[in-house]
């Protein structure tokens, strides 16, 4: 996510707590928190593709998927 989204998130999560913010900045402060979750989300799962668990026999194993 680009980091000029991410300011925008917080400048309107600043407004919020100033004062109620309009129809139209709640759903886009809804959808670049969507939009990051969804990025998070991807990361993570990238990590987790890449993470190897060394059993008490040394053996590399993949996680799995649940």
């Amino acid at each position: 996510m680009e980091q000029a989204k991410m300011d925008r998130i917080s400048e309107l999560t600043r407004l919020s707590r100033e004062r109620e913010l309009t129809a139209a900045e709640q759903s886009e402060r809804a959808a670049l928190r969507k939009e990051y979750l969804a990025d998070w989300k991807r990361g993570a799962e990238a990590t987790l593709d890449n993470t190897y668990v060394v059993g008490p026999d040394g053996v590399k194993r993949k996680l799995k998927k649940k």
